[in-house]
């Protein structure tokens, strides 16, 4: 397979986002191909208030300021890592950040960025612990216009 000019890496910091890294990196070619990191955060994170135990309004605000506060920083560096790791292998790199379904988020950020490969890690095994935001991958697979291949744990 030739390398692509413009390679969708999802990733969002896991263990198998780290396999998709690698994967992609393999698959790319310094000075001719650039990595588009598409970071989604979950959409899950949107209705986290804490209302279970937060009592009033303005409390409530306070957390879900520090939950957005945490998120933002939680991309940003994972964000700067793949950066920098890209840059150490002569890649060239950029950023896409998105609210909402992962799997959606990839397919509009493949259509948007014209990906000729879209790389994503291999599902999280049972018994790791983690937040569980599963990808759909038939979803994924049916509206990517670009191949799509997943990293395997070897």
């Amino acid at each position: 397979m030739h390398a692509p000019s413009t390679l969708l890496l999802c990733h969002h910091g896991t263990e198998g986002a780290a396999l998709a890294e690698q994967l992609a990196c393999e698959m790319a070619r310094p000075g001719h191909t650039t990595i588009v990191h598409c970071l989604v955060v979950p959409e899950l994170w949107a209705g986290m208030q804490g209302d279970d135990w937060l009592n009033n309004a303005s409390t409530r605000d306070t957390f879900a300021h520090y939950v957005e506060q945490l998120l933002e920083k939680d991309a940003k560096r994972e964000l700067a890592a793949v950066e920098a790791r890209c840059a150490g292998r002569g890649l060239a790199y950029k950023a896409v950040v998105r609210f909402g379904d992962p799997a959606e988020c990839a397919v509009a950020v493949a259509a948007e960025e014209k990906a000729e490969l879209a790389v994503i890690g291999p599902p999280r095994p049972k018994g790791v612990l983690g937040l569980r935001s599963r990808m759909d991958l038939e979803r994924l697979a049916r509206g990517l216009a670009c191949p799509l291949m997943v990293a395997s744990r070897r």
